[in-house]
């Protein structure tokens, strides 16, 4: 893989969680915003927004142009930040920072294992994929039920699929590179896969090891 794609991926991947917790932050201080975002259907708004934006992503921006690729995918991450202020609210700062840390460190690990792996991933992400379509279906089951304990269990294994589901992007985005793809777009577009990859990671470790400010 060319060291200038991976490169971009990593940065722009970087960007997008730059913008996504500054502007969660900010929010977060913001009684005015919280109220508008949190309040009536503000929020639904802006989830169904963030499904739209990483749909459309996903599907179209190897033919996008790369400057809208770009400025889609930083939409992207204003509007996250705009939903991921719940979380400065409910969990203790020093706690979102030392977690962040820690998703960071396995985030890493994980990527560089997927770079310099020989072994072909690609019957590990098929079944990770499967395993993550069965934890979001129990999610919904778990809405109804409510139970606290089928909630660890499911940040527990998400967890576990997210480590996995990294190290197989990173070697799919080199193997797409040695195809010839478009440098910029499939930077963008691997940066939305790990993007994605590590705020599932930071979200699953935080439910479980984070404080809350109560």
């Amino acid at each position: 893989m060319k060291n200038n794609t991976i490169s971009k991926t990593f940065l722009w991947m970087c960007f997008g969680l730059l913008v996504t917790f500054i502007t969660g932050f900010l929010v977060s201080n913001n009684d005015t915003m919280l109220k508008n975002i949190y309040g009536g259907w503000g929020y639904v708004g802006f989830v169904i927004v963030e499904l739209i934006l990483v749909i459309v992503l996903s599907a179209r921006v190897m033919k996008m142009k790369p400057t809208t690729a770009k400025v889609c995918f930083l939409i992207y991450s204003f509007v996250s930040g705009l939903t991921f202020s719940s979380i400065f609210v409910y969990y203790n700062l020093n706690s979102i920072m030392l977690i962040f840390l820690v998703a960071a460190v396995i985030f890493a690990l994980m990527a560089v294992i997927g770079y310099v792996t020989k072994v072909d991933l690609t019957k590990l992400g098929t079944y990770l994929l499967f395993g993550l379509i069965a934890v979001v279906v129990v999610s919904l089951i778990n809405i109804i039920i409510g139970s606290s304990l089928l909630a660890i269990i499911i940040s527990v294994v998400c967890i576990i699929i997210f480590i996995g589901i990294t190290a197989y992007d990173v070697q799919k985005i080199k193997e797409l590179d040695n195809m010839g793809l478009p440098q910029d777009n499939l930077a963008i577009y691997g940066a939305l896969d790990l993007y994605l990859d590590f705020i599932n990671l930071f979200i699953h470790l935080l439910s479980i090891f984070g404080r809350s400010n109560d």
